[in-house]
């Protein structure tokens, strides 16, 4: 042996690295094949396997009487599993609730969790347990040569392997489990749905997947929640073994109000009201006044959110706590599973169902030759019994008299060691009250029972005959509705944050300096507000909060600000350079507010214009927008609205030397930007040196009235008066009465 010190490896040496590789493999290993993943023929984990296997044997069938489940998590760690009892009796306690698992395996008495906290439960010594009825599909062929066992962590005993199923219990219950390296994620599914789709895989092992797509239309959760993936998801889900659900909470209107009656599957309903109460407090569901749980037993789920009025729209609203709570949820799927090769990958839907039904075969034909090889032997045995009824005499007499009565019984007889073993067996009191009739009678039994067994094994149609008739029997015993909808639904969409926001009124208010601020209501006086020293107001507008603040700047850019977020008219407000980013030099000239569909007609003091909907001045951007393109010299003019579209609707436009245009509307383009169309006839070198200028534009329809200011002078005109004032749009206009020859503003007053 070399010398293990020169570095040469022995018997007795292992390096470091090679070492802790193993350890780790082994490790890795034990968890995937003992303890995360489930076995593709009973869908158990080693953990619930023990469990099952454990009660079974302490007889807590579905018709004993229940067992402290303390008792029984002691009688399964101290024969079966390895680990602590707190382990054994979550793993249990999963098994036993009815919205974790499609199909209890456990019935249990005491709080074994709930809904909303499934890991409420309470301590094991306090809960008592026993198997359901469902569990039988799982043990009925225990004893019946149709197990292959091992022995337990500690060698004293023997477990099963994997237990008999009759159904492909790991599509119905669903589980999830991490391993080393790799997961598992199954959801659950409906009994009758899945029989129905193994019988057409035992029938046609090659259906295509269409077929099977429509029997197993998708996951059955135990839960009425909506099932919203489409259904090609589904599909390609079950194609390939990995995807993701996405579920919704079902919901209904009761007298105006929303009640949600069905969670997602293995959502917490204090949690999904704490979401909602939680965007309540914070102001961002003004639509919602009201939200009661009136959860009960007979409803264990019942939420009614309260619509401030019936002017709410409750699918958006619904939509909107679809995207912003658990009211909506996505569920990953990775169907990992130990297949019947014991090794453990991903597998298709039509993969999981024919390796199951391989299962089921040789579980079905292990159990049928079991049963024969039982009835052969018997049948060997009655032969024996009838050799000895006929020569009854004779046999006691060899039994009463000879030393070695079994070489005398087979020498005399001809009898088998099994035979002559049966018959020393009896009693000579039972051998004297032998019957020929009961002999053959049992003979006869037992040769009919024979030969269907042997006709079974021998043909493949019988054996799937009989695998689907246990498939159907179990539909029909456990099978139920579909609790789980599938429904194609629009993508949740959350709220905006305009959207949200109160419709309350505002009065918003510009300074000279730039200084913005917005007041409540539409009666604050704007001039009578405290400014900064050297400052002083210039612009208002009156709008509502949920409506967008768009001001212009001196080169015609202009720039949007959410109302709801401007400084209070409490204060002196914060400059606007604070949140948008203007030219340098630039000042603010126009303050507008309204909806998307308002129009303003835009103009720049050089005579030029045009019109523009509201939603095209709005950016967001914070540098802004270029809307008005301004000749050389010229500045912008407030904008002014346009109203309804009025084909009587004229557009009066003043100088600041008295001449007066008024010409259609209609005359006038919409634009989106641009310099627009001359309005008023103003020589260019005049406008570009100031001398002449554009004052103001304003929309007319009839029954309004016309103010112009000169100094401290009001004209007023009616539209009646303006037909002197009327000509093509771009002409010079005619002048003003004298005294009204250098007109300062011009504005819509009211009626005539």
């Amino acid at each position: 042996m070399s010398d293990p010190v020169m570095g040469a490896t022995s018997p007795e040496t292992l390096s470091l690295r090679e070492y802790a590789e193993k350890a780790y493999l082994d490790y890795s290993m034990y968890v995937i094949l003992d303890r995360a993943l489930p076995n593709i023929g009973d869908g158990l984990k080693p953990v619930q396997r023990r469990i099952v296997y454990a009660m079974s044997e302490l007889g807590l069938k579905a018709t004993a009487k229940f067992k402290k489940s303390a008792r029984t998590v002691g009688d399964v760690i101290g024969k079966f599993h390895p680990h602590g009892d707190s382990a054994v009796y979550e793993a249990m306690v999963l098994t036993a609730q009815d919205f974790s698992y499609r199909y209890p395996l456990i019935d249990g008495q005491g709080n074994w969790g709930s809904p909303d906290d499934p890991k409420s439960f309470a301590a094991m010594r306090y809960t008592e347990s026993r198997l359901t009825h469902y569990a039988d599909i799982l043990l009925a062929e225990l004893g019946q040569g149709t197990v292959d066992w091992q022995p337990n962590f500690d060698g004293t005993l023997d477990e099963p392997m994997v237990l008999p199923a009759r159904v492909p219990n790991l599509l119905l219950n669903g589980t999830t489990g991490i391993a080393v390296g790799m997961a598992t994620d199954i959801p659950p599914h409906n009994l009758r749905e899945v029989v129905r789709a193994t019988i057409r895989l035992l029938e046609a092992p090659r259906a295509g997947v269409e077929e099977l797509d429509d029997i197993i239309q998708g996951p059955d959760f135990p839960t009425e929640a909506e099932i919203i993936t489409p259904r090609a998801e589904i599909s390609a889900m079950y194609k390939t073994g990995r995807g993701s659900l996405k579920m919704r909470a079902a919901w209904r209107v009761e007298d105006g109000a929303i009640v949600i009656h069905a969670l997602p599957h293995q959502v917490s309903g204090s949690k999904v009201l704490e979401q909602i109460a939680a965007q309540m407090q914070a102001r961002k569901l003004p639509m919602v006044g009201d939200l009661r749980d009136e959860s009960d037993h007979e409803h264990p789920t019942r939420f009614v959110v309260v619509p401030r009025s019936n002017r709410v729209d409750l699918d958006a609203l619904m939509s909107h706590l679809f995207a912003t709570t658990d009211l909506e949820r996505n569920y990953r799927v990775n169907l990992n599973v130990i297949g019947i090769d014991g090794r453990p990958g991903v597998k298709s839907l039509a993969t999981i169902l024919l390796e199951w039904l391989e299962f089921r075969r040789t579980t079905v034909r292990r159990r049928l030759e079991y049963r024969l090889e039982k009835v052969l032997k018997r049948l060997h045995i009655l032969e024996g019994y009838l050799v000895a009824y006929l020569n009854i005499d004779e046999v006691i007499r060899i039994v009463r008299e000879e030393d070695a009565p079994r070489p005398a019984l087979m020498a005399r007889f001809e009898l088998t060691e099994v035979q002559a073993d049966a018959i020393l067996d009896l009693k000579l009191r039972n051998l004297a009250k032998l019957e020929e009739m009961k002999i053959r009678g049992e003979q006869n039994e037992l040769a009919e029972e024979r030969d269907d067994l042997e006709k079974t094994l021998g043909s493949d149609a019988r054996l799937k005959t009989l695998i689907k008739k246990e498939l159907e029997a179990v539909a029909n015993d456990h099978g139920d509705e579909r609790r789980s909808p599938i429904v194609a639904r629009e993508e949740a969409k959350a709220f905006s944050e305009l959207e949200l926001t109160t419709a309350d009124p505002l009065t918003i208010v510009l300074s000279e300096k730039g200084w913005i601020r917005a007041g409540k209501g539409h009666d604050i006086d704007p001039e009578t507000l405290s400014y900064k020293s050297g400052d002083a107001f210039k612009l208002a507008a009156k709008g509502r909060s949920n409506q967008p603040t768009v001001v212009f700047d001196s080169t015609g850019r202009s720039y949007s600000l959410p109302s709801h977020q401007l400084p209070s008219a409490r204060g002196q407000g914060e400059p606007l350079t604070g949140r948008i980013n203007p030219p340098s030099g630039a000042t603010f000239e126009a303050l507008l507010t309204g909806v998307d569909a308002d129009r303003y007609l835009l103009a720049s003091d050089a005579g030029y214009g045009f019109i523009a909907r509201f939603a095209d001045l709005q950016t967001k951007n914070k540098a802004g927008k270029a809307v008005l393109s301004l000749p050389k010299g010229a500045g912008v003019l407030q904008p002014g609205s346009v109203g309804s579209a009025d084909k009587a609707a004229m557009v009066a436009a003043v100088t600041n030397e008295g001449r007066l245009l008024v010409f259609p509307l209609t005359d006038l383009p919409e634009l989106s930007r641009g310099k627009g169309n001359k309005i008023i006839g103003i020589p260019t070198p005049r406008a570009a040196a100031r001398e002449e200028l554009m004052v103001g534009a304003v929309v007319l329809v009839p029954g309004t009235v016309l103010q112009i200011t000169a100094g401290k002078r009001h004209l007023k005109l009616k539209f009646s008066d303006l037909e002197n004032y009327r000509g093509e749009r771009g002409r010079r206009g005619n002048k003003l009465p004298n005294g009204f020859q250098k007109v300062v503003a011009v504005g819509v007053v009211g009626a005539d």
